[in-house]
């Protein structure tokens, strides 16, 4: 994967921003495992973490980050800043996580 610094804050300490080159976003949408879904439903009644869709959601944010990444190198860009995530529920038991920053060209 290319190297390119990504931050979630606007500016870098000690960089200069010399190109704007615009937004860039990367997303993927997870299901639910029938097989969790049952065991998470066990959980909610005792109470506590439900680990596996903390996993879940972990790779799917994993996964539109480098997406992300892969846009951001595809138009020239060293870095993207001002990342953010977004989740949005798609349909019963499916959900998408979208990463979005603005990708730069760092001096």
């Amino acid at each position: 994967m290319a190297d390119i610094l990504v931050s979630n804050i606007e500016i870098v300490p000690g960089r200069r921003v010399i190109r704007h080159l615009g937004l860039v976003q990367g997303s993927t949408v997870r299901s639910k495992h029938a097989g969790k879904d049952i065991l998470a439903g066990l959980k909610n009644i005792v109470g506590g973490e439900l680990k596996a869709y903390t996993e879940l959601m972990q790779e799917a944010r994993e996964e539109a980050t480098d997406r992300m990444i892969q846009q951001a190198a595809s138009i020239g860009a060293n870095g993207v800043l001002n990342v953010r995530y977004a989740t949005t529920s798609v349909t019963m038991g499916a959900a998408e996580i979208l990463a979005y920053g603005t990708a730069v060209v760092l001096e």
